[in-house]
């Protein structure tokens, strides 16, 4: 890649802008998928029967909705960002190439 090229994209506010977004965006939904498995984890490890009370008359136990609530709930956090990378990152990124398009 030109040098130039990586000079100008860098120096670009809207770069800049986007690279704090995008980072502050994904470390926020890092944070929150990642104390939501570490609190199932530790609620394991700590209070068993929590996750062991049966459920209804049948014989399965609180471990396993909160289990796929947390797999769903990690899904939607990926489709959100998906959602908002393909939109508002996106259309920063289109217009950082439309200021730099003279040196393409």
């Amino acid at each position: 890649m030109d040098k130039e090229l990586v000079n100008k994209i860098k120096s670009n506010p809207k770069y800049k802008e986007l690279v704090e977004k995008r980072n502050s965006f994904s470390l926020k939904l890092s944070i929150f998928v990642l104390v939501m498995f570490y609190a199932f984890v530790l609620v394991i490890a700590f209070d068993k029967e929590l996750l062991a009370t049966k459920i209804g008359e049948g014989v399965m136990t609180a471990a396993f909705p909160v289990g796929a609530a947390i797999i769903v709930i990690s899904f939607i956090t990926t489709l959100i960002y998906v959602k908002r990378a393909n939109s508002e990152f996106e259309d920063l990124t289109n217009e950082i190439k439309n200021d730099v398009k003279d040196l393409l």
